[in-house]
């Protein structure tokens, strides 16, 4: 059993090569195997053969091409999107450096006039590229349309029409449709006068609020003289306007004839009140006055003011800004000035709310050690 098993081994290995080594088969070139049928299917007639061995090699089966280059990729839809965006790009740049608008210096492309552009949120280019879209495919789209939009608006201002037609037409397939809308919301209403010549604007401070009616001083009042005196300093001015006479002065103006009485023309009624009357601390008053002052108007507007909520100090502070606005709704070319001492813009300051186990805002109870 030993030796048998000992010799089964080569004797397989030796009859194995024979098998494969002999001479007695004859080799048989493939393409002669072209138009032989298997033993096991029926004979058909010579064209249902030809048509059968056509359909069946897979040496001559032709495959169809991937539609997209981007075919085995995970996302084909939003690779050829990218793609078509940076193809458009490419072709934008060469346009403009043929027409010599490329490279653009700093100071001229701070120059051009802006085209701000509102592009569709993630939800609805999810549904634009067919794929859900993530932040960072998202962000890489949104460059790419960026920059886009940067030649589509040197191309415009330059005057290349065709040119601004063509990207045009990409750049809005990927806006939102209500851009207009959404454009149009942190604008705000032009502020017209009526057909009295007064103003309407609203002011806020705190929780106060003010609605501020306006109207120039009619030069050509009978009976009145100029509501400030060339000779008069700018303090007492300021006292004529407000109602604020010393007892002194006002016996002295009683014994005086009333032809030699300067009346100023120019009221400030705050809820049909004097405001000398409503406001009774000065820094009130002052705040009030401040636009008219900074603009160097003081006396030339008759001022109508109703004020709802909050105290004194941000109903006073309400009215200032009403009274700017209107300001620059009767002169625009007071903007720079008032804007530049912060009058059109509100006091964003609010109360800081108290806190739970403080006793106010900021103060903490007294510590006890028993």
């Amino acid at each position: 059993m030993n030796i048998t098993r000992t010799l089964r081994g080569p004797i397989q290995g030796a009859l194995r090569a024979r098998f494969y080594a002999t001479t007695t088969r004859q080799f048989i070139p493939p393409a002669q195997l072209d138009d032989i049928q298997p033993s096991f299917k029926r004979s058909a007639r010579p064209s249902q053969q030809q048509d059968s061995a056509e359909e069946e090699d897979p040496r001559t089966r032709s495959l169809n091409a991937p539609s997209s280059p981007s075919f085995y990729t995970a996302r084909p839809a939003y690779y050829d999107q990218v793609e078509q965006i940076e193809t458009a790009i490419k072709h934008a740049r060469q346009a403009l450096k043929t027409l010599q608008l490329l490279p653009l210096p700093e100071f001229a492309r701070a120059s051009l006039p802006p085209l701000q552009p509102v592009w569709k949120d993630k939800d609805e280019m999810s549904t634009v590229f067919e794929n859900k879209m993530t932040t960072s495919r998202y962000r890489k789209v949104l460059t790419l349309l960026n920059q886009l939009n940067d030649y589509h608006r040197i191309a415009q201002t330059a005057g290349c029409e065709q040119l601004a037609e063509g990207i045009s037409h990409v750049v809005e397939f990927f806006e939102r449709g209500n851009k207009d809308a959404v454009l149009a919301r942190g604008k705000r209403k032009a502020v017209s006068l009526d057909q009295h010549g007064r103003s309407y604007t609203f002011g806020k401070r705190k929780t106060s609020a003010a609605r501020v009616w306006m109207i120039p001083v009619q030069p050509g009042a009978q009976g009145i003289t100029p509501a400030i005196p060339e000779s008069a300093t700018e303090a007492e001015s300021v006292e004529e306007l407000l109602g604020l006479k010393s007892e002194e002065k006002t016996s002295s103006l009683k014994s005086e004839p009333p032809a030699s009485v300067n009346v100023t023309p120019s009221t400030i009624l705050v809820n049909n009140i004097p405001l000398a009357e409503y406001f009774h601390l000065p820094a009130d008053r002052e705040r009030v006055v401040r636009p008219f002052k900074v603009a160097g108007v003081l006396g030339a507007y008759n001022v109508f003011v109703l004020a709802r909520g909050g105290g004194t100090t941000g109903q006073s502070g309400a009215i200032a800004h009403g009274i700017a606005k209107g300001l620059v709704v009767h002169e625009p070319n007071l903007d720079t000035v008032l804007r530049r001492s912060k009058l059109l813009r509100r006091d964003p300051r609010m109360v800081e709310r108290k806190k739970t186990g403080m006793a106010k805002a900021r103060k903490r109870y007294t510590w006890v050690k028993r």
